[in-house]
């Protein structure tokens, strides 16, 4: 079969303020999100076990992670002194540090999904 692959995903979340720069509405003022956030890797080869990769270990890199954001003021973390801590760019911080541990020959980081509320998301994925 041809572009075939398998998919598991983690949901965690993190809670934290921030403030958009420049945003000209009342995302400026200092606020806070309670974020849900997607975790979705892709491989086409199962191991010796017959698992993509084990879920705990996905869920301790991220739960990690996310200790290094939980609880704090997003705009003081460095990554975000040049762009905004919009769930756009939390989005992409988180796929680019976990793609530093889970990016190899049989598994790739694909899609980050960060969720600000029940109704909106956004998302940073590789093609």
């Amino acid at each position: 079969m041809k572009n075939t692959f398998y998919e598991i995903k983690i949901i965690t979340d993190f809670s934290a303020a921030h403030h958009l720069r420049d945003f000209r509405g009342k995302c400026e003022n200092l606020h806070g999100h309670n974020w849900k956030i997607e975790i979705v890797l892709r491989g086409t080869e199962l191991n010796e076990i017959g698992v993509l990769v084990d879920f705990g270990e996905v869920k301790q890199a991220t739960r990690a992670l996310l200790s290094e954001v939980d609880h704090h003021y997003l705009n003081e973390i460095p990554f975000f002194a040049d762009r905004n801590p919009s769930s756009e760019n939390i989005a992409r911080y988180l796929f680019e540090r976990l793609a530093e541990k889970f990016d190899n020959d049989k598994l790739r980081l694909y899609r980050v999904s960060a969720w600000e509320s029940d109704d909106a998301c956004a998302t940073f994925m590789r093609e």
